[in-house]
């Protein structure tokens, strides 16, 4: 059995508040609607680029 079998999924960011803000990112989350969508198909080092972005857009550095 590989790594990646074995590996538990990354935790989805929602908060159960969906709502499009600013540059279409969802208000509790900060994740976009594609990111929304794609969540559940995405591997795990996806979902972790993902989650970098996240933690960035809460500091301002990109959108």
């Amino acid at each position: 059995m590989s790594n990646t079998e074995t590996e538990a999924p990354v935790r989805s960011p929602c908060v159960g508040v969906c709502c499009p803000g600013d540059h279409d990112l969802c208000t509790g989350c900060l994740r976009n609607a594609m990111e929304i969508a794609e969540w559940g198909v995405l591997s795990n080092d996806e979902k972790r680029e993902i989650l970098a972005k996240i933690r960035r857009r809460e500091k301002g550095e990109i959108c």
